[in-house]
């Protein structure tokens, strides 16, 4: 059983009771404080995720990272902790009723690839394709073909199937940061702050979102009640800050405050159980984020028996 997407008001409140607490302490103890996702180099999953971060930081260690994925793609049916098959295959993921299809896609260790699909144009978009391989099996099991890649951020398990999908899907543009056009790959839109994008019958606000990274972008779809954060907001927490400090984090975090209490958190990382653990830590006497912690882990252990 998958989690499900979040209440939008639910995800921030956390975030920001944390991060105003500690807003002005010194950058080496935010980064400790505000980081909910706590990766323990405990087992391969989390070790992948450790390579892929750190191939995110320069061009030359992003060509090796794709030499890794291909050797990962052929080893994915020998080692399945590295791969999307311990948490199930693609579903859907939005309302019945909501103006978008919108499917979830496990890939990597922890990555949620998320498909779009506007039913009255037929269009599909990719929203921050890790790898090609599950992308390319969701899309063909329910017949469409992309026309958009959607990036929020250059790292590499957020891109890393772009160029392997613009080759296999004749026509297909990639949306992505003009902040940080350089660092995505294929990238033939460039969005920032205030701007619109339209996507069949529907449009997308775009946010600059910097703190994860510097040229991080949010995409929020208000007829589909859709928000795609990537690693900017996610269930109890935010997004690590490899790129940015606390204020900026906070700055970030405040434009998407005032969004309608309907909207949909489509997060980009399985890190619900990890931000749990972690907010109950700093504040153990609250008794509804108890529930909300155990409620959380009796999901994921239905999960882990499936």
């Amino acid at each position: 059983m998958a989690m499900p997407a979040l209440d939008v008001n639910q995800c921030l409140a956390r975030c920001f009771s944390v991060v105003q607490m500690y807003v002005d302490v010194t950058h080496v103890g935010v980064a400790i404080i505000v980081v909910f996702g706590v990766v323990l180099f405990s087992n391969s999953a989390a070790l992948e995720k450790a390579l892929m971060q750190a191939f995110s930081q320069s061009t030359a260690a992003q060509r090796l990272a794709v030499l890794y994925t291909q050797v990962r793609s052929n080893l994915q049916s020998r080692f399945p902790i590295l791969g999307s098959a311990s948490r199930g295959q693609a579903t859907l993921a939005s309302p019945a009723t909501s103006a978008m299809e919108v499917v979830r896609v496990p890939a990597l260790s922890d990555n949620y690839v998320w498909l779009l699909h506007e039913p009255k144009s037929g269009l599909t978009a990719v929203v921050d394709p890790s790898e090609a391989p599950p992308v390319t099996a969701a899309l063909k099991e329910r017949g469409w073909t992309p026309s958009y890649i959607i990036n929020t951020h250059h790292h590499f398990d957020h891109t890393g199937g772009n160029l392997e999908l613009k080759k296999q899907y004749q026509g297909l543009q990639i949306v992505g940061p003009r902040a940080d056009a350089a660092r995505i790959p294929g990238i033939d839109v460039q969005l920032g702050d205030g701007d619109t994008w339209q996507f069949g019958q529907l449009t997308a606000r775009v946010f600059d979102t910097p703190g994860h990274t510097r040229g991080h972008i949010t995409y929020w779809f208000p007829d589909a009640q859709a928000l795609f954060p990537g690693d900017t907001l996610f269930a109890l927490g935010c997004g690590r800050l490899f790129e940015g400090d606390a204020p900026t984090m906070w700055s970030s975090l405040s434009k998407l405050l005032p969004l309608p209490r309907d909207t949909l958190v489509y997060c980009a990382h399985e890190y619900t159980q990890s931000n749990a653990r972690f907010a109950v830590h700093i504040d153990p006497n609250n008794q509804a984020l108890a529930a909300r912690k155990t409620a959380i882990d009796e999901a994921r252990s239905k999960v882990g028996d499936a």
